[in-house]
């Protein structure tokens, strides 16, 4: 017995030791240059080849071809990348995200390539460059380790590795080459998975797919250590690996056997798993979620037919060819689901292969079973579906990184625990519905779904819940303060693409007469992914130009040309535009359109000494052309109180004695009740490491009243803010936050959107893939009052962007602009508080005092105002109260 555990102790040494090259790997190339690596596998496989090529089939000596491939071909694949990919997206301020998908498309293509030089089958004759000795091996990690932590902490090039990963631009100022500091990371990083490669091929199967998922299972101790920790990172890939090897000791009789033996083989999946859903997240909310996509023009409504016509020629098909053509309705499916999921909401999945494998598993489980195929597929939907929410449900409170590895993670272990175990798919027999085993009737039948499920997508983008998901996806946190309840919409968004990934996938299984769980692998799933964002994330086109293009390029002689394809050009997403615009006929812009680098028309009525009410009740007249509308319109609040030039009442600190705003202000419209009181009292707030950002503050606005919170950078003027609207929530803190006396403390900011509060961001939360009038649109759908035909029209008009421009995308309008469509969207839900971050902020002295009079114009109209401003005449024309904030006290 003690011999057994000895040995198996050894194995475990083994495998840990290489999963501890890979964390040192990819710690310090994230930490060199902050790309979280997944074709660090890939890179690993490839070395493992060219080491089997020099030294099996070339015959080159061991020492030699060990030297060659890991000096000499690992690192230059590092620089190469570094060179090729990465640089670049650097200099064009890639966020992590855009790197991440860069990564995929490296691993995609080396994937892709080592299929078409070396084949897909499977090598067992890989040479043995350590030996046997698994503590010789655990010796190289160690000592590894510590050169690389002696380098880092003693070393010039250390101290200025470490000062690019705090402050990289700050670095650059210093003299710091950080071009040369990245390309050393890369080059390093790329050398350690070399040695993984070849350490690891000697004991699994040597192929193009399996050993780059099995790296990524091991990314598990890089997560653990938090990309940061070397010593953290090789004792938990020693840890799981004996534990692991300790764990085929275990033969549980009964139904419990074959789960704890895939339980024992796959103990890194559940590492992985376990740290991508229950630690904290790498990465951070909205400094690495995905991009928004560039404006797309339209799919002229003419080429619809044309499509359709060019998918149903492969009725004329026959054997072969249509049995191939079979595949691609259930294919864009799938796709279209990661337009759902990642195109509209802007979510980096990566898991969506496992909820097409699902698909496909519950159809054959049902069918099997024996329910009629038509209708095991319509209840294999909902069920994955469900799968989906429960899956879902832990992921969506991560973000950018976190969220990516925790559906890679989610991915992999359906896929490993599920769709390749006996126990789960021994004996399935998928059979077609009944009518539809030709296969031109099932091509048929695919296409009507697939037409039906693309009615769906289409519909939903048009609506309400399509705009809130592109504002979710631009904006999360302008979302929420927009009152889209960003939790509740990322389930559905995951809930959706996973029943459209589990129609897709039953249908695939259906058209290949088979349930294959390689058809469902996790590596087709980043493949999937990646074809999609390169063909462009949010276009319908998408998924059928991308189910086509796989399923042609994967039918051809070559496999792995699919892969190599879509790779190299993922490679180059972040500088190349979605290839399905080269499709799609561009429109000139419109003849009253202003181009986007011109100066905006003048804030609400051009000269600042023009009077509010000279055409508009409600402030300055439209700008751009627009007619303003006939008539006195609706007040924008249902508040009452005198106007904004009345006595001011202060409600705390001093009172300023000034008249708010220059011109004249409109007459106040009496309303039936006074806006609640929103309110602070003793609010106390300390962040972990002991640091105070508020100390027992006390804030009362008084409606109607304009009040400015002003201060030093660092007073705590943000924080309160943040605190007032809900986008802060801390755990750590004492006070209540009241409105009208009912505690709000623990609501969210888009519950407090709805209940009236809107606020606007110091740097700007707008949505630039909507238009103007749809990020508008966004505040009256999920405002205090929702349903009001005539809110987004009189808020336009309020602010001066009833012309052609509210037709503009918001992406690239001028700064001024857009701090009138994020006031607009604000006012559209009709609040009775509006907190304001610094609205002035890029306006020129027209924009601000054009601000001034709508701000008065609008306490005077019932809303009551919070400003935190740094520009003091702005403060002294409008405020009633103005409250100063140091050391995170008010002390005035």
């Amino acid at each position: 017995m003690a011999s057994l555990t000895y040995e198996l102790t050894l194995a475990g040494l083994a495998v840990g030791s290489a999963a501890a090259l890979t964390g040192i790997g990819l710690i310090v190339t994230y930490r060199a240059t902050g790309v979280l690596n997944l074709a660090h596998g890939a890179v690993a496989m490839i070395c493992a080849y060219v080491l089997r090529q020099l030294v099996v089939v070339w015959d080159w000596p061991l020492p030699l071809g060990a030297l060659v491939t890991l000096l000499v071909v690992a690192p230059g694949i590092g620089l190469v990348l570094d060179r090729g990919v990465f640089r670049p997206l650097a200099l064009l301020g890639s966020n992590p995200a855009q790197t991440l998908v860069a990564s995929i498309g490296v691993f995609v293509l080396l994937v892709g390539g080592a299929a078409l030089l070396w084949g897909v089958g499977a090598r067992d004759d890989a040479p043995v460059l350590l030996g046997d000795d698994p503590w010789a091996q655990l010796a190289a990690v160690v000592a590894l380790a510590c050169l690389v932590t002696a380098v880092t902490r003693w070393t010039r090039f250390g101290r200025e590795l470490r000062a690019v990963v705090d402050n990289r631009p700050l670095a650059v100022l210093s003299g710091v080459d950080a071009d040369r500091v990245a390309a050393a990371g890369w080059a390093f990083g790329s050398f350690t998975a070399g040695l993984t490669g070849v350490l690891l091929a000697p004991y699994v199967r040597l192929d193009p797919y399996g050993m780059p998922l099995l790296v990524i299972e091991v990314i598990a101790v890089a997560v653990i250590a938090r990309m940061r920790s070397l010593p953290v990172a090789i004792v938990a890939a020693v840890a799981i690996g004996v534990a692991q090897a300790q764990m085929t000791r275990l033969h549980p009789e009964g139904w419990a056997g074959p789960l704890v033996q895939a339980l024992g083989a796959n103990l890194f999946v559940v590492a992985l798993l376990v740290a991508a859903l229950v630690l904290p997240g790498v990465g951070g909310k909205g400094r690495d979620a995905l991009p928004p996509p560039p404006p797309t023009p339209p799919v002229p409504t003419l080429l619809w037919p044309a499509i359709g016509v060019l998918f149903l020629l492969p009725l004329g098909f026959a054997g072969s060819d249509l049995h191939t053509a079979v595949q691609v309705p259930a294919l864009a499916m799938i796709l279209l689901s990661l337009v759902v999921v990642a195109g509209r909401g802007g979510q980096i999945a990566l898991g969506q292969a496992a909820y097409a494998g699902l698909g496909a598993l519950f159809t054959a489980l049902l069918a099997t079973a024996g329910v009629p195929a038509l209708l095991a597929l319509g209840l294999a939907v909902p069920m994955v579906a469900l799968a989906g929410l429960v899956t879902a449900w832990p992921a969506i409170r991560r973000h950018g990184l976190a969220l990516a590895l925790a559906t890679l993670a989610t991915g992999v272990a359906v896929s490993r625990f599920v769709l390749t175990q006996p126990y789960a798919t021994a004996g399935l027999s998928p059979g077609r519905p009944a009518g539809f085993s030709d296969d031109r009737a099932f091509y048929t039948l695919e296409l009507v779904l697939l037409a039906g499920a693309l009615a769906l997508v289409a519909a939903l983008r048009r609506g309400r819940t399509g705009r809130a998901l592109a504002a979710l996806r631009d904006h999360e946190p302008g979302a929420e303060a927009a009152g889209v309840p960003v939790p509740a919409l990322k389930l559905l968004a995951f809930v959706l693409g996973a029943a459209l990934a589990a129609l897709g996938g039953g249908l695939l299984g259906m058209g290949l007469r088979a349930f294959d769980p390689e058809a469902y692998d996790p590596v087709r799933g980043l493949l999937w992914f990646a074809a999609v964002l390169v063909l462009g994330a949010d276009s319908l086109l998408t998924p059928l130009v991308g189910a086509v293009l796989l399923v042609t390029l994967d039918a051809g002689p070559q496999a792995g040309t699919a892969a190599a394809l879509i790779g190299l050009l993922a490679t180059q997403s972040g500088r190349l535009p979605p290839l399905t615009t080269l499709l799609l006929p561009h429109r000139a812009p419109a003849a009253d359109a202003k181009p986007s680098t011109g100066r905006p028309a003048p804030l609400a009525g051009g000269h600042p000494s023009a009077t509010a009410d000279r055409t508009h009740p409600h402030g300055p007249p439209p700008a751009d052309g627009a007619e303003p509308p006939a008539g006195r319109p609706a007040p924008l609040s249902t508040s009452r109180t005198g106007g904004a030039g009345g006595n001011p009442r202060p409600a705390e600190g001093r009172t300023h004695p000034h008249r708010p705003a220059p011109g004249r202000a409109p007459t106040p419209t009496p309303t039936p009740a006074p806006a609640p009181e929103l309110r602070a009292d003793d609010l106390t707030l300390t962040y972990p490491g002991g640091i105070t950002a508020l100390s027992h503050v006390t804030l009362a606005l008084a409606p109607a009243r304009i009040t400015a919170l002003v201060g030093p950078n660092g007073a705590g003027k943000s924080t309160l803010f943040d605190c007032l609207a809900g986008t802060l929530r801390p755990r750590h803190h004492q006070g209540l936050i009241t409105l009208g006396g009912a505690d709000i403390t623990s609501r969210p900011a888009h519950a407090r959107t709805r209940l009236g509060i809107a606020r606007t961001f110091q740097r700007l939360a707008v949505f630039p893939s909507l238009s103007v009038e749809e990020n508008v649109r966004i505040g009256a759908d999920r405002g205090r009052v929702r349903g009001d035909p005539a809110a987004v029209e009189r808020s336009l008009r309020l602010v001066g962007l009833a012309g052609p421009v509210r037709h503009r995308a918001a992406a690239g309008l001028p700064t001024g602009t857009l701090r009138r469509v994020e006031l607009a969207r604000a006012l559209a839900g009709r609040p009775h508080t509006l907190l304001l971050d610094e609205p002035a902020a890029g306006l020129d002295a027209a924009e601000t005092a054009t601000l001034a009079r709508i701000l008065a114009a609008l306490a005077a109209d019932g809303l009551t105002v919070l400003v935190v401003e740094h520009d003091p005449d702005l403060v002294a024309g409008i405020a009633h109260t103005v409250h100063t904030m140091e050391g995170g006290r008010i002390l005035s």
